[in-house]
């Protein structure tokens, strides 16, 4: 039999944990309720005692009884026997913020790598918020400077962990004033599509599709159908002239198929005439 994948919780930063919880709400529901067992890696964060004891109280308010952490503060860590055998026992895996670099520089090749990806192909579902969603793609955003117009060097990619294909995730979106850098990197990458997420706001993906839920948007980048760009005439810092890009904005509810990248809008509409009619 096939196996399918499980899902990808892939949050903007800042998602709700003393209110509704709507996010951190549905990453249980979809990783078995009070059945599921949730692994926090900590991985990402200098802070992981704290972050690791905010996230299980959470957790544990939400009805799951058996939640643990996992820091990783070397790569041996990512290797030891007792890490692959939590990870192969969860049905839920949840990476905290911080800096995606040190994800991919601690996990990138260990035991742990292997059997996350496994788990994942077999159903197991997997979330991560801030850096733990830059790092699902293929190719991250590692750096980069916010509140700018698109231009050359302002910012900088490296290999993700590849649980996503064909994206550049950027998180913090709309408060951060990201759109310049996301703008900057799928210029360089037009295969790939661009997805800004809000804070407290999340994109739940399978089957090659996402649906947006929480409190803001996605903004999704398609450069695909570029007509015109200077990228090739510049030097670093040199403003960026891009002609033909495609821009959707997606709040919760809304869904788009990222194989024909497009948004899925039949249930909208649908909507929006029985509402007229």
């Amino acid at each position: 039999m096939s196996q399918t994948p499980g899902q990808l919780v892939i949050i903007g930063g800042a998602e709700d944990k003393q209110g509704d919880c709507t996010i951190l709400r549905e990453f249980v529901r979809l990783a078995g309720g009070s059945e599921a067992r949730i692994v926090v890696m900590t991985v990402a964060t200098e802070l992981p005692l704290e972050v690791g004891a905010e996230y299980v109280e959470v957790f544990d308010r939400l009805g799951v009884e058996d939640v643990r952490t996992f820091d990783v503060s070397s790569r041996e860590n990512a290797n030891a026997s007792s890490a692959v055998k939590a990870i192969e026992k969860a049905t839920g895996v949840f990476f905290t913020g911080g800096d995606q670099v040190r994800i991919t520089n601690l996990l990138g090749g260990t035991k742990v790598d292997t059997v996350l990806h496994m788990r994942h192909q077999a159903g197991m579902v997997l979330a991560g918020t801030s850096a733990g969603a830059s790092m699902m793609s293929n190719t991250m955003i590692i750096e980069g400077v916010a509140e700018t117009n698109p231009r050359i060097g302002i910012v900088e990619m490296a290999p993700g962990m590849e649980f996503i294909q064909g994206v550049v995730i950027d998180q913090h979106f709309a408060q951060r004033g990201r759109i310049g850098r996301l703008l900057s990197a799928v210029a360089k990458y037009p295969h790939h599509l661009g997805l800004g997420i809000d804070e407290n706001t999340a994109v739940l993906v399978q089957d090659h599709q996402f649906e947006v839920i929480g409190n803001g948007a996605v903004t999704v980048i398609d450069a695909g159908a570029l007509t015109f760009s200077n990228l090739d005439k510049l030097t670093r810092n040199d403003d960026l002239a891009l002609c033909g890009v495609t821009l959707h904005i997606l709040p919760a509810g809304y869904r788009f198929d990222l194989r024909q990248r497009t948004p899925i809008l039949d249930e909208h509409a649908a909507k929006a005439d029985r509402t007229r009619s």
